[in-house]
């Protein structure tokens, strides 16, 4: 894929949806109203909302029978093949899309344009929030690495405020020791030590 940043972010998703175990779907994440389940079948419609957008010749076939912001309780399929889904259609979109392109459409009504590589950055961050939202949950490593925090900022610079209250919540006040993830993390309305 063209955009490195969006691969990363769609690799840290599949690799904690990969480690979530049956027993876990239920648990609660730091999304309030969501169980696990219903994190990963957001960020999977996230994607297919992307990718239903970005390409050339925008496409309905690939967006969800559901809508992302109201996810069922359980998915039709396994998590890694949901995510696996997404991930396809990103990856098709995704490299028909011009990275040298003035801007590129978004899903997001607020911000219905973005520079290609800003766009490719929102997208993965949603995919690299909703990992870690996933990892904490379930008791997994976070996916998150300053490196790639850094690289996710841009997104959340042009995309976080216009849906504060929707999206995201308040931003957090910063901490002494913040690195990269953690001021990120803060900045999206997320505890950096969220605990179920």
């Amino acid at each position: 894929m063209a955009f490195a940043v969006l691969s990363a972010g769609l690799s840290a998703l599949h690799r904690v949806a990969a480690r979530v175990g049956d027993d876990q779907l239920d648990h609660p994440t730091p999304c309030p109203d969501w169980t696990v389940a219903q994190v990963v079948l957001h960020a999977a419609g996230d994607q297919h909302a992307w990718a239903a957008t970005v390409a050339p010749v925008p496409s309905a076939a690939t967006r969800p029978a559901y809508h992302p912001f109201q996810p069922p309780s359980r998915p039709d399929t396994s998590l890694v093949e949901l995510v696996d889904a997404a991930a396809q259609a990103a990856a098709a979109s995704w490299a028909a899309a011009d990275p040298s392109a003035p801007a590129l459409a978004t899903p997001i009504p607020p911000v219905p344009e973005l520079e290609p590589e800003v766009a490719a950055a929102a997208a993965a961050l949603d995919a690299a929030v909703h990992a870690w939202d996933v990892a904490v949950a379930t008791g997994q490593e976070s996916p998150l690495t300053p490196a790639l925090a850094t690289q996710l900022r841009p997104g959340a610079e042009a995309t976080v405020e216009p849906l504060r209250g929707f999206a995201y919540g308040p931003a957090l006040p910063a901490e002494p020791g913040d690195d990269e993830v953690a001021r990120l993390l803060r900045y999206v309305g997320r505890d950096p030590a969220w605990s179920g």
